[in-house]
């Protein structure tokens, strides 16, 4: 079966902690799958969900995800998961960097935000960003 992992069947199977039964649940149905598609909305999710409600560090975070990469059933898209991974590891949003990453696949050209963090971080790495 190919399957598209909802961010908290990802989580369970990350984490096992608060519900040790979908958590078993939750590994197994992926185990199972032929294919495990993971859209940028639920990767964005997953994040969030690991850093606000786990209190994960980014450390933690950016493994768990590069494991999801290189699994070889699991599809996502790889460069904008990388550029919200920088984002990430410098100290700023996941979210953040998967937005300007696409913002700039679909023609935008700068990102606009009123995060003066998201807007210094990707200047630093080259992406034209900007406040109102």
């Amino acid at each position: 079966m190919k399957v598209t992992a909802d961010t908290n069947v990802l989580v369970r199977a990350a984490v096992g902690l608060d519900d040790p039964a979908q958590a078993a649940a939750s590994r197994k149905a992926l185990a199972a799958a032929a294919l495990i598609a993971v859209p940028l909305p639920i990767l964005c999710e997953f994040v969030w969900v690991l850093q606000r409600g786990y209190r994960y560090d980014a450390g933690v975070i950016g493994s768990a995800i590069r494991r999801l990469m290189v699994t070889a059933n699991v599809v996502l898209d790889h460069a904008a998961t990388e550029a919200g991974l920088a984002m990430l590891e410098a100290g700023g949003d996941f979210a953040d960097g998967v937005s300007a990453f696409t913002g700039r696949q679909l023609g935008g050209e700068v990102f606009l935000s009123f995060d003066r963090r998201a807007v210094r971080l990707l200047r630093d790495y080259g992406a034209a960003a900007a406040t109102p």
